[in-house]
């Protein structure tokens, strides 16, 4: 009985062991897509002045850039995660990037035919296929290992999509930016437009591997977050907003996705202002990176820090100090505002994995039906950066700032008490 005793534990552990390799595995091949798709996220942050010099557009305008892409996240979510909740993590993650490359094709014909609406279908299709990897990426590395430990691996994953989104603006700022338009000049603004074919192009290349390379790969089946309730796909939407923690949720989200990209999208047009730093287009490209550099950072630190410190604490502390940076790039002038906007990156770094963490807890079959509805309400990068836009066309790019304080605010909040579990409302 004792030998027989001995090879089951021998055997359960094998398993544990065998169980905790292959998640490692998983967790190591899905930073390339956290990677990606910060890559392609940040490149709107180059393609938003660049766009707007090529087609004289005025800051509303050139935020349709960010309304068509995050629009996406908020009409192709829900079917997102239907479909994923269907097919499973890894098929919906090849799913995702096959239409990601549809997505960066399109900017050819865009770009050949010199038009403004092409170029936004374009960024909406890229966006769709991002959508579907969100829903599917995010929860399944939630799954990947301990409840307790979600937010900090998902925190530690993220990092990987800050280093994508620090990278982009130097490439950006190489093959976008690095070309001027004469006054007058049409030919040339038409040689600056077609610069963006050949950047998407090697996006496509790139996408198009991974998706082989995620199709062939043996990756652990999580069973437990398939919708195992038998309801429709409406009875289970409504059944998992029912959750406070995931509703509450869903609207930190929407803001500090807003926040984060209006801030992002503004950076090289507020640090090119002479009250600023009065630098070039492509010298703000640069610091466009510090911007996203600090939320890589601070995704490492705090992935590390979440261990020991309730995410919560770590939520509601970050959220606070983005609310003092801002009201100090509002006030301030010069050196002072400029370093001030861009170290609230490191602020944002823990927000988005912290948030997505918390709202999905114990929601167990309902989790891919959760990380749909948190993938819609991305929607707020579309919505609030044109507000913002709107606001600096009417008051000025830097009192436009304040619009992003609120959002933090309400995320102090969440971090506070909204995030904490009560069951179905």
């Amino acid at each position: 009985m004792a030998t027989l005793g001995t090879n089951v534990e021998t055997g359960s552990l094998d398993t544990k062991q065998r169980e905790a390799s292959g998640y490692r595995f998983a967790l190591v091949a899905l930073t390339s897509l956290f990677f990606m798709w910060g890559f392609i996220t940040c490149l709107n942050d180059i393609l938003i002045p660049h766009l707007k010099g090529v087609f004289d557009l005025n800051y509303a305008q050139a935020m349709l850039v960010q309304f068509c892409f995050f629009g996406a996240y908020f009409l192709v979510s829900l079917p997102a995660g239907s479909l994923v909740s269907r097919i499973g993590y890894q098929r919906g993650i090849v799913v995702g990037l096959s239409v990601a490359v549809v997505g960066c094709l399109l900017f050819i014909p865009a770009e050949r035919l010199q038009a403004y609406p092409l170029f936004l279908f374009a960024l909406f299709v890229l966006a769709a296929g991002i959508t579907v990897l969100q829903v599917s990426a995010n929860p399944y590395v939630t799954a990947l290992g301990s409840e307790r430990t979600a937010a900090s691996r998902l925190t530690l994953t993220q990092a990987f999509n800050s280093l994508g989104t620090t990278v982009a603006p130097f490439f950006g700022a190489m093959l976008i930016l690095s070309i001027a338009i004469p006054a007058g000049g049409e030919a040339a603004a038409a040689q600056r437009a077609s610069a963006v074919e050949g950047p998407y192009l090697m996006l496509a290349a790139a996408l198009a591997a991974l998706a082989v390379t995620f199709a062939l790969l043996k990756l652990p089946r999580i069973d437990s977050h398939k919708v195992v309730t038998g309801l429709n796909d409406f009875a289970a939407f409504g059944k998992t907003l029912a959750h406070r923690h995931l509703f509450l949720g869903a609207i930190a989200i929407f803001l500090y996705v807003g926040a984060e990209v209006s801030i992002g999208s503004f950076l090289v047009n507020f640090l090119s202002e002479d009250s600023i730093a009065g630098i070039s287009e492509q010298q703000a490209a640069f610091y466009v990176s510090l911007y996203w550099g600090g939320a890589m950072v601070g995704r490492f630190i705090g992935a590390a820090v979440m261990r020991y410190v309730s995410a919560g604490a770590v939520l509601g502390a970050c959220s606070l100090g983005a609310c003092v940076l801002l009201a100090i790039t509002i006030l301030g002038s010069g050196r002072v505002a400029m370093w001030a906007v861009l170290a609230i990156g490191l602020c944002n770094s823990v927000m988005f994995p912290t948030i997505f963490s918390l709202a999905l807890a114990r929601l167990g079959a309902l989790t891919s039906q959760g990380s749909g509805i948190l993938c819609m309400a991305i929607v707020g990068g579309a919505l609030v950066p044109v507000l913002q836009g709107l606001l600096a066309d009417r008051i000025g790019i830097q009192l436009a700032f304040v619009l992003p304080i609120f959002c933090y605010l309400y995320i102090f909040y969440y971090g506070a008490a909204g995030h904490q579990v009560r069951g179905a409302r």
